[in-house]
């Protein structure tokens, strides 16, 4: 009987998971730089995104494990995938196919800028 597949634990132990467990993923797109998502994984979610080239987010409103592009045919091809130096997010580097949005828009951040005061550096 073979174990089931855990997250390596020298990668658990440097997440630091909120109240959930769960850790923020910024989704981005590998060539361009350009910000695509925001997910959330448990170790779980990573482990499989790590292991199986596309990536898997837990969804907080279903409740479930979801891997991008099942449904919609938006698949993220994972590229690479970094954790931040407090371990409390992750930056997924991905080749995004079709809209990376569930609105259908290629980005979430689509919805539109907020007018916020823009600094001359001075």
């Amino acid at each position: 009987m073979t174990s089931p597949a855990v997250l390596d634990p020298q990668i658990a132990a440097r997440l630091k998971r909120d109240p959930q467990g769960l850790v923020a993923a910024v989704v981005q797109q590998h060539d361009s730089g350009e910000v695509l998502m925001l997910g959330w994984m448990d170790d779980e979610a990573l482990r499989r995104t790590l292991t199986e080239g596309r990536v898997t987010f837990w969804s907080r409103s279903r409740e479930e494990y979801w891997r991008k592009g099942d449904t919609s045919g938006h698949v993220q091809h994972v590229r690479s995938v970094a954790l931040d130096c407090d371990g409390d997010a992750l930056l997924v580097r991905v080749d995004q196919v079709g809209a990376a949005c569930h609105t259908g828009d290629h980005t979430c951040f689509d919805a539109g800028d907020l007018g916020a005061a823009v600094s001359t550096g001075e």
